[in-house]
């Protein structure tokens, strides 16, 4: 049964200098207990938590008229007396929404709380033309749209994040700088919130971080409490887990792994610098190199979802195309400096491959692995490895929404109200 830390290690949202905000703090340490854990008996989470078996059961009674856990049956210790009746983590009717907005596309991933999957797509879009009116109008759109679905699936929503590939201030839910997109200072998080339900709240992240708290809760690294994800996009951006946190910097805009100036003599990047890392791994550069004339911006007509650009690639691979692994190989050299890099800075233990990175990592990590050897000043001795995230093109989308999990989580009493007899998934008034 797994035991990989969940979203950011979820944490109390009141201080317990009350009797309230203690039981917010104990119905949510029981929850959490559960959410790691999976089944467990009354007397188990007594067992597991520290708190007291009659704490536990009143806690657990809640959680059942709230709707958050469900009872599963008889578990047996195997010890001596009656077997204690099972409780697990549920949530059905609670909805949590993930939607990232990227160069070509627009995905969307919804669970509930239980982070089961209820709705999951990828739009093409693309957001480099008709500027950011145009984007936050097709956000809302796509937004409602999976905000329906949850509903009809019978999951009430009770927050939406949003991935943004760029620089986020988290705290106004505005996007400072997203050069690809051409967004600056824009609120995003406030336009949306106007435009969709009242009182749903609407949260604005960067993808990277999104994507590595993705990582770090249920793909190949997880549990691993130092990683960095790579996103293997137009741009190339990264999410940093140190010591099992998410790294966010002094003003949160940490992570901008694609704009690390690699070689000053390269292409103009769309931050308007010169010779950025992502200007020789991204998606667009190996485009350029393998079929120039269907690089980004060269195209006449709309862009294609990364998926299909991507698989005629493997396609050439496969076929030992000369020129497609030629270029393969050269942007595996680009990848491994960049993450020598960060390797010598942060040393981490797994460098995750995402998006098409993760599609090609066959062809790509030999090389790249090569140069982290040559260039980590550790050498072997950082026990470092590149490897590919299996969660492709979702993981900004999966993290988002595992961020509303996480604030359900931290507060319980948030969703639903015993007393009131209210649907289950409903927000309800905090006293």
């Amino acid at each position: 049964m797994s035991t990989a830390p969940r979203f950011g290690q979820v944490r109390p949202a009141y201080a317990p200098s009350d009797q309230l905000s203690l039981r917010r703090a104990n119905l949510s340490r029981t929850l959490g207990h559960l959410r790691i854990h999976g089944p467990r008996s009354r007397a188990a989470i007594a067992a597991g938590t520290g708190l007291h078996k009659a704490t536990v059961s009143s806690l657990v009674d809640e959680l059942l008229a709230r709707r958050l856990v469900r009872e599963t049956g008889l578990e047996y210790s195997g010890a001596a007396g009656r077997p204690g009746r099972a409780v697990a983590l549920d949530g059905a009717g609670v909805g949590a929404l993930g939607v990232a907005i990227n160069v070509d596309y627009l995905g969307v991933h919804g669970t509930d709380l239980a982070g089961r999957p209820l709705v999951e797509r990828r739009i093409p879009f693309d957001a480099t033309r008709g500027g950011p009116d145009r984007c936050v109008a097709a956000l809302t759109e796509v937004t409602r749209d999976a905000l329906r679905d949850l509903e009809h699936l019978g999951a009430t929503p009770v927050g939406v994040t949003v991935a943004v590939p760029g620089l986020v201030d988290v705290g106004r839910g505005t996007v400072v700088l997203a050069p690809n997109l051409d967004w600056h200072d824009l609120p995003l998080a406030a336009r949306l919130t106007a435009a969709l339900p009242t009182g749903l709240r609407v949260v604005v992240d960067n993808d990277a971080n999104l994507a590595a708290l993705a990582e770090h809760t249920y793909g190949v690294a997880a549990g691993s409490r130092d990683l960095v994800y790579l996103t293997g996009e137009v741009g190339v951006g990264g999410g940093v887990i140190s010591d099992g946190r998410l790294l966010r910097g002094n003003d949160g805009f940490s992570g901008e792994v694609g704009h690390l100036p690699v070689d000053p003599g390269g292409r103009r990047c769309g931050c308007g610098r010169t010779g950025c890392w992502e200007t020789k791994v991204g998606l667009a550069e190996l485009v350029r190199a393998i079929t120039p004339d269907r690089a980004y911006g060269l195209d006449p007509g709309p862009l294609r979802v990364p998926e299909e650009r991507v698989a005629e690639l493997h396609r050439r691979l496969v076929a030992d195309d000369p020129v497609a692994l030629s270029a393969v190989a050269e942007v595996g050299r680009w990848l491994g400096l960049g993450g020598a890099i960060l390797v010598n800075l942060v040393n981490p233990r797994v460098l995750v491959l995402g998006g098409y990175f993760a599609t090609l990592a066959d062809w790509l990590i030999p090389a790249a692995r090569a140069e982290l050897d040559r260039l980590a000043v550790a050498g072997p001795a950082a026990h470092c490895r590149f490897v590919a995230s299996d969660l492709g093109f979702t993981a900004a989308a999966r993290g988002a929404a595992g961020v509303v999990v996480d604030r359900v989580i931290a507060d319980p009493t948030s969703v639903g109200n015993p007393r009131s007899g209210v649907p289950r998934g409903t927000p309800a008034r905090t006293p």
